[in-house]
């Protein structure tokens, strides 16, 4: 079952006794358990919370299986079921995967059992993973596609009762990614600033949208491509004021061009998008960003690039130089050579 599939079930108050959430999306996992708590509890007493790397899996069916002291039901979470993956993580105790599997078979009708494995995949092979399939509501909540970002950030949008100009998502992509919660948090921040049937402009994005250090490393790579030396100084001193070093700015760009490069040589072997992303362990973003540039350089330019980064680092780590002013001396170097 998709996240929106589950969300429509659990609006129709057709919640049941079990569900089982997994995926590495935590904005999804996070927005399903609270409509589940919403929906049936009228009491904090009512929720207990348990880590599966802490607690066995019969410690917790003990406590879902006793009645709630306080009102009609009572809601468990337990957390990282490592017992669902191929390969469970090593533990100091045994989970008793029987007790779980004989409880969904018959759970109880005045607990809700809620289990979270923020994993990609569960292993579908499992007796209990068949079991969950069958009997419980099991939700897929893995990240969105890059596709269907700029839908998802619409329906966010419109929830917060704004808009947002056509030109202004790729503001939200650039920086933000497919970041769902940080996409919430920002729109959440920028209605506060456009008010209520506001619009949010391209000019609005770039002012209010807090720059992550990755992303600013993008638009600093940007401005080297570009040309622009007056840009990358401004972006550098914008990463100055987040206390980024100067040295570990040399390590974001190296990521960057190192991503170009290794994109740029694995398209030259006739290799897809998504090859490269399970080649190269890639966020699809990554991937996509590099495509994006590797054109407008040679490989013998981007060689030249990661020498003369390697060369700054060395200077800065010896202390022949003061950072700062190797830093502008190294963007200088990239620009005009």
């Amino acid at each position: 079952m998709t996240y929106r599939e589950a969300v429509k079930q659990i609006k129709k108050k057709n919640i049941p006794e079990v569900i089982l959430l997994y995926g590495t999306e935590h904005y999804f996992i996070q927005q399903i358990k609270d409509m589940v708590i919403k929906g049936i509890l009228s009491e904090d007493e009512n929720l207990s919370t348990y880590d599966l790397t802490e607690t066995s899996i019969q410690e917790v069916i003990a406590d879902v299986e006793t009645y709630p002291f306080f009102g009609d039901r009572k809601l468990v979470v337990a957390t990282n079921a490592t017992f669902l993956k191929a390969k469970p993580d090593k533990l100091p105790f045994e989970h008793q995967l029987s007790v779980l599997e004989q409880y969904v078979e018959h759970p109880v009708d005045y607990s809700i059992l809620v289990l979270i494995a923020p994993y990609e995949k569960i292993d579908e092979r499992k007796k209990v993973s068949k079991q969950l399939k069958q009997r419980a509501l099991v939700a897929e909540c893995n990240p969105v596609k890059e596709y269907e970002l700029t839908n998802w950030i619409k329906d966010l949008a419109n929830q917060l009762h704004i808009s947002i100009a056509d030109d202004a998502f790729q503001i939200f992509e650039n920086e933000l990614s497919t970041d769902l919660n940080m996409i919430e948090n920002e729109l959440k921040k920028i209605a506060l600033y456009t008010g209520e049937g506001g619009t949010i402009t391209k000019e609005i994005a770039e002012e209010l949208i807090s720059h992550t250090i990755n992303n600013t490393g993008i638009r600093l790579v940007d401005a080297v491509i570009e040309g622009n030396l007056p840009k990358a100084i401004t972006i550098y001193k914008d990463l100055e004021k987040m206390k980024e070093e100067p040295i570990a700015l040399i390590g974001l760009l190296a990521f960057q061009f190192r991503m170009i490069l290794r994109v740029k040589l694995l398209k030259q072997k006739g290799y897809s998008s998504g090859q490269m992303q399970k080649q190269l362990g890639a966020h699809p973003y990554v991937i996509k960003v590099a495509l994006s540039r590797e054109a407008k350089f040679s490989v013998q330019r981007l060689e030249a690039i990661m020498n003369k980064l390697a060369e700054t680092d060395a200077v800065m780590k010896q202390g022949r130089m003061e950072k700062e002013l190797a830093f502008e001396l190294l963007l200088y170097s990239l620009i005009r050579n």
